[in-house]
């Protein structure tokens, strides 16, 4: 079915739009839908062969600008972004990495590189381009950065902080800012979280093979941004349990307990 078009819904068509963390999960799925709107795309991944093999399949103009985020130049990066096509209409901060273990047992530096990655990038080519540009500010954010989940206490306070951060920044400054919220969607975020050894936890969970279908998720994503809501959530059961968090708090805690419960490794 069609969507009808709101008067005030931005049109995707010769827009400008950073792509971080775009060669899979959430940010691949957005370049390709955003590719077929003919959006003009500048993906960002550590990869260079992935993101020359996604561009190649793309059937808009695409830059691609390789990068470690975990310990990129942001200065120089925003720079080439901006120099890509001139200018930067729409930011997505898509890169992320997950976690697996219990907070009793995780190291500070695992708590590190999640913060780095999941908050401090973001925030730091915010802060390269707030000077520079007005671009539009998507945020994929997660279940996990509205309330606590076992196993995931170092990825649930780097998603707190990033939506602290950009919620802040729309206030404070004249730059509009979608955050979105998924819970579990199907990508391979579960098997590339960070164990408490730092290792990756290589193991698909049920619960993200049973998420919500990636292209879906992105496809809700883009409509939020097109209608320029401040905040949207994607999520199934995780929903009902975000307001059982806020109404039933003693309740949503022991459901948590079993309902995010992993062993660590």
């Amino acid at each position: 079915m069609t969507r009808v078009m709101h008067k005030n819904d931005i049109n995707f068509t010769g827009k400008i739009v950073w792509i971080t963390g775009a060669s899979s999960g959430i940010g691949e799925a957005l370049a390709e839908l955003l590719a077929g709107k003919k959006a003009k795309l500048i993906l960002t991944a550590r990869r260079a062969d992935v993101l020359a093999t996604l561009a190649a399949r793309l059937d808009t103009a695409v830059k691609t600008l390789p990068a470690d985020l975990y310990e990129a130049d942001f200065k120089a990066l925003t720079t080439a972004a901006l120099n890509a096509f001139g200018n930067i209409d729409i930011v997505i901060h898509a890169a992320g990495v997950g976690q697996r273990s219990l907070a009793a047992v995780t190291p500070l530096q695992v708590y590190r590189q999640l913060m780095e990655i999941n908050f401090f990038a973001p925030v730091a080519i915010t802060g390269q381009l707030l000077p520079l540009c007005r671009a539009h500010m998507v945020v994929i954010g997660s279940m996990s950065g509205l309330m606590g989940f076992p196993g995931r206490s170092g990825y649930a306070a780097s998603k707190h902080a990033l939506k602290g951060y950009f919620e802040t920044l729309q206030v404070e400054q004249d730059v509009p800012v979608t955050i979105v919220s998924p819970g579990r969607v199907q990508t391979n975020l579960s098997l590339s979280a960070i164990t408490a050894s730092g290792e990756a936890h290589g193991v698909m969970d049920e619960a993200q093979l049973k998420g919500i279908p990636v292209m879906e998720c992105a496809t809700r994503i883009l409509k939020g941004v097109a209608r320029q809501k401040k905040h949207v959530i994607i999520a199934r059961k995780e929903q009902y349990l975000y307001w059982l968090h806020w109404w039933w708090p003693r309740l949503y805690y022991k459901i948590a307990k079993k309902y995010s419960f992993v062993r660590d490794k």
